[in-house]
């Protein structure tokens, strides 16, 4: 197999298992919908980034030692297992408390007005501010005005986007499967005669840019849909999906026996 041949069949099978459904992917589409493109796509940016620290340390040899050692793999997998149930169950409890942020969001900036007046970008002029003055009716926003939910997400704690790259990398990268997989996938596409370091650094990054050209695909899908999922109501159930769904991810890992 040459070279050319090598890569161009490592980026099928690398397409082919980014867009199978699976926890990265999950995670994405919820911090597209609740927190915005920005930290969705830094989510996806931690994922890749997951990727390479992987196909690096696969290239180094290192990643052999979750292949013979089982108190190395279940480490990391019971790692990986905790730090799923935190994500989960934080998302879970977040639910509680997006309603009542969104109201106190929307008095912060509408003084007198509620949620559905920052959804509309409609808002009354009594007494906003000081120096101001009482108004004397009622001026129409332009639309600018973000929607009550993304307000609530942005004054969560942990809701920055450098926090959403942490998370996304993590997610990643305490996962044995994926190391795993790296060990025993990339050594069928280094073709004969290759530096087995420098290829397999280049595999990795190639599966690292097609995750994240997915990952862009999978926010960009989520732009028509923005002020319907943006609503607290939906907000909620999507956090909790996803929080069920890190929950089982964590159980499964928890319980797997090599």
């Amino acid at each position: 197999m040459t070279a050319t041949a090598a890569l161009l069949a490592f980026t099928l099978a690398a397409a082919i298992l980014t867009i199978t459904p699976g926890l990265d992917n999950v995670l994405v589409l919820r911090t597209a919908a609740v927190e915005g493109s920005r930290r969705a796509l830094m989510a996806g940016l931690g994922i890749s980034a997951g990727c390479l620290l992987w196909g690096a340390i696969a290239a180094f040899g290192l990643g052999s030692l979750l292949a013979v050692s089982t108190l190395a793999y279940d480490t990391l997998r019971i790692c990986a297992a905790i730090y799923l149930f935190y994500l989960g169950i934080k998302l879970l409890w977040s639910t509680r408390a997006v309603r009542k942020n969104s109201g106190r969001a929307a008095k912060q900036i509408s003084g007198t007005g509620t949620e559905a007046d920052i959804g509309t970008g409609t808002r009354t002029g009594t007494s906003i501010g000081t120096g101001i003055g009482a108004g004397t009716g009622i001026g129409t926003g332009n639309g600018t005005v973000p929607p009550a939910s993304r307000i609530a997400a942005a004054t969560r704690p942990g809701s920055t986007a450098t926090a959403w790259f942490v998370r996304g990398c993590l997610t990643n990268a305490l996962n044995p499967k994926v190391g795993v997989f790296y060990i025993t996938f990339l050594p069928q596409f280094i073709p004969a005669g290759a530096d087995v370091l420098r290829f397999s650094l280049l595999l990795a990054t190639v599966h690292a840019i097609v995750g994240m050209l997915w990952f862009v695909l999978l926010v960009a899908a989520t732009r028509p849909l923005a002020r319907w999922l943006s609503r607290p109501a939906v907000t909620r159930g999507l956090d909790r999906v996803t929080g069920a769904v890190f929950i089982a991810f964590g159980l499964r890992l928890a319980l797997e026996k090599r």
